[in-house]
């Protein structure tokens, strides 16, 4: 029983689609770092200077006057708005550039595709030639 339990979680988790999910996961954890970084490290900083030498990470409300005060860190909230429109906005142009390969394919494969040599009779449903006048099965005129 234990066998087989583990033969079926072998076959699950060294199917393609699961590998290729968690290839995509570990790529996307390390693309969220590097675009966190560039909003923190270069986008951020000239734009607090633009806005008064703000440093958008110290923003925040303080619920109190004590030294160990709940805070409300609307800055840190800025910055990760700031970082998902640039993944969303990368994402974006990564679906619309799969798409334009696949539109291409499928258009590569349309014209790649030889025109039919037979049509069916519509009489007897048998297979002619396309160029055929007449049925050679039920001897009816045909269509071009």
């Amino acid at each position: 029983m234990l066998k087989n339990f583990i033969k079926e979680f072998k076959t699950f988790a060294l199917k393609g689609n699961v590998l290729d999910m968690a290839i995509g996961i570990i790529i996307g954890a390390n693309f969220s770092k590097i675009v966190d970084s560039l909003v923190k490290d270069i986008l951020m900083p000239p734009l607090g200077m633009l806005l008064g030498k703000v440093d958008f990470s110290d923003l925040k409300i303080s619920m109190g006057s004590e030294p160990d005060v709940v805070t409300i860190n609307y800055g840190v909230f800025f910055n990760t708005v700031i970082s998902f429109a640039i993944v969303a906005f990368a994402v974006f142009l990564l679906v619309k550039a799969i798409n334009k390969l696949k539109a291409k394919e499928a258009k590569d494969e349309a014209k790649a595709a030889p025109a039919p040599a037979t049509k069916k009779c519509p009489y007897c449903c048998m297979d002619v030639d396309v160029k055929a006048k007449k049925c050679p099965y039920c001897t009816s005129a045909l269509k071009k």
